[in-house]
């Protein structure tokens, strides 16, 4: 039987390969990272003049800093290194990872620092809130700063101990999606060593604080609803504890939870295809999360702006050059703002009064001698 192809091998042609472009080997290209180094640039000036502006009042307190004033203090400092860093995660998203090994360790360790460092500091702030509202107790003495600055440089230690890992393992290598690009991340030398390093940092460094946080804020927060307003508005440093605890989860918790599901799949042994990958390294692990993550600390000194009015009255005085009575006094840049005020003019009373008992006593005097 003869079979007629209807000279479907007539027309053969042969093609070259040579420039064909193979779409499946790169991720598509991504319009977010050409918005990523302007955020950084905008949230590097808005960080530094905002957390500036912070330490710059603190420093004019510094004789008489209240417990809570420390902690923000060091809290300023962890925001302030990550916000200088900023600029190499911009050359990173443009260019890949150009500047070398050492600047990669460094880098990534300081991501992990800030990190550990604002969820430890906010959990000794939280639990000495805790303590004085609802037992009526000090875990901290506002007479004794040097302890209070000597925890804080236990927790920095503790901080700089938990990122070993990434001042071990960060290297730059070729990016699994585009080889013509670098990136910094971890190369372990066994998958066990990577599982323990996840490990470690999801439990040691944002669970267990986590939960601290979440008790004694729920604690905090129940006693105010019980108690009557004026000691709600007496307070205040527990609104602002509320929303520095509140930020932190939002900017955080995505990286966690990206951070969690990746350990999930290396427990697994989940292999991830090309397009997966290129997709979570474009809108999570890459991008993302850890833009929202490095963009915490612009956060802080908003937070500080708008629930503290002796800290807007303090803002407001440097930025018209004009003195402020209060930098060497007692207030509380977390008190409540009518507690401020009444305080306030009757300080000012006493210093327009001053001069006259003065004069008083200078006429007492006198008149003894006579």
């Amino acid at each position: 039987m003869d079979l007629d192809l209807h000279g479907l091998f007539e027309h053969n042609k042969t093609f070259d390969y040579g420039d064909y472009e193979y779409k499946e080997e790169g991720c598509p290209f991504n319009t977010v990272a050409v918005l990523i180094p302007l955020l950084y640039f905008v949230g590097l000036i808005l960080g530094l003049l905002g957390n500036g502006l912070v330490m710059v009042i603190l420093w004019r307190k510094r004789r008489n800093l209240s417990v809570m004033d420390i902690f923000i203090f060091h809290l300023g400092i962890s925001d302030c290194l990550l916000l200088l860093t900023l600029p190499l995660w911009a050359v990173d998203a443009v260019n890949g990872w150009i500047i070398g090994t050492g600047f990669c360790k460094l880098v990534g360790a300081v991501f992990k620092i800030h990190f550990y460092c604002g969820i430890f500091l906010l959990a000794l702030i939280s639990l000495d809130c805790c303590l004085s509202i609802i037992r009526r107790m000090q875990l901290y003495s506002r007479k004794k700063p040097m302890v209070i600055h000597g925890c804080c440089v236990i927790v920095w230690f503790f901080c700089l101990l938990l990122s070993i890992p990434d001042w071990l393992y960060l290297k730059v290598i070729s990016d699994e999606t585009d080889h013509a690009k670098m990136e910094c991340n971890h190369s372990y030398c066994f998958d066990s060593y990577h599982l323990a390093s996840r490990l470690l940092q999801l439990v040691v460094g944002f669970t267990l604080p986590a939960l601290v946080l979440l008790f004694c804020c729920s604690c905090i927060l129940l006693k105010l609803c019980h108690t009557s307003s004026g000691l709600q508005k007496k307070d205040r440093r527990t609104h602002v504890l509320v929303a520095l605890v509140v930020a932190f989860f939002i900017s955080w918790m995505p990286y966690n939870i990206v951070l969690i599901k990746d350990t999930a799949q290396t427990l697994t042994n989940v292999s991830i295809t090309g397009a997966e990958r290129c997709e979570g390294r474009r809108w999570t692990a890459s991008n993302a999360t850890t833009v929202l993550g490095l963009l915490h600390c612009v956060v802080s000194p908003v937070i500080y702006l708008f629930l503290s009015k002796e800290f807007r009255r303090r803002t407001l005085a440097i930025i018209k050059f004009t003195g402020c009575e209060t930098d060497s006094n007692d207030f509380s840049l977390w008190d409540s703002a009518e507690l401020n005020d009444s305080t306030y003019v009757q300080r000012e009373e006493q210093v327009s009064l001053q001069p006259m008992n003065d004069i008083k006593q200078t006429m007492n005097n006198q008149d003894q001698y006579r």
